[in-house]
């Protein structure tokens, strides 16, 4: 009896710090770069936009090699950080990241994580999760916040902090059902969709 192989396992992501945490489950997988817009719709619900963006980076990443892809199991991640109804996304500079860690000093942060598997072996199937994590910020002294950046310059992180890094400096306390989640993939939440897709893990 022939044993069907594996599916390929595609990672829709530039993030190095996702692909390091894919990596945590000892699998093979590839990583590509989607080409995605990612701007939110004018009134879109952050936790939609997380939803919708990680499918739109799995499905970008399946259009961009169709063939390569036929029966690739791909996943895609988004996160958005949301404090009072507002989304706080990347600062891109030093001056964005000061003002967005003033405004987030001594609240809670929901760092909500969209997740999308995308199985094409069902047709494209997407298996869509949230998985929220609740981070509360220190009340932060502008010093501080010179202080941290000078050190971990975070213009690429929602929130302008990494916790990961240095960033928990900043952090009073942290609330959520996967600690993954907060640096941008939860682990539990893929477990569940990769053996649901019958990928053996262990």
């Amino acid at each position: 009896m022939s044993i069907s192989p594996p599916p390929t396992l595609v990672l829709a992501s530039a993030s190095p710090f996702r692909r390091e945490l894919l990596a945590r489950l000892g699998l093979p997988f590839q990583v590509v770069a989607p080409d995605c817009d990612e701007t939110a719709y004018p009134g879109e619900n952050p936790e939609i936009l997380a939803l919708r963006l990680a499918e739109a980076k799995a499905r970008a990443v399946l259009a961009s090699n169709p063939e390569q892809f036929a029966d690739a199991l791909i996943i895609g991640s988004d996160q958005v950080a949301v404090c009072k109804g507002k989304i706080y996304g990347k600062p891109g500079n030093h001056a964005a990241a000061v003002a967005q860690l003033r405004k987030l000093s001594g609240r809670c942060v929901n760092f909500f994580t969209g997740l999308c598997l995308l199985d094409q072996r069902t047709g494209g199937l997407a298996r869509l999760v949230g998985v929220p994590a609740f981070v509360t910020f220190r009340n932060l002294s502008d010093a501080e916040i010179e202080a941290y950046l000078a050190r971990e310059p975070a213009y690429n992180c929602a929130g302008s902090a990494k916790s990961e890094g240095l960033g928990i400096a900043l952090i009073a306390k942290m609330e959520g059902t996967d600690p993954n989640a907060l640096i941008g993939l939860p682990l539990i939440a893929l477990c569940d969709l990769l053996r649901a897709a019958g990928v053996a893990i262990l």
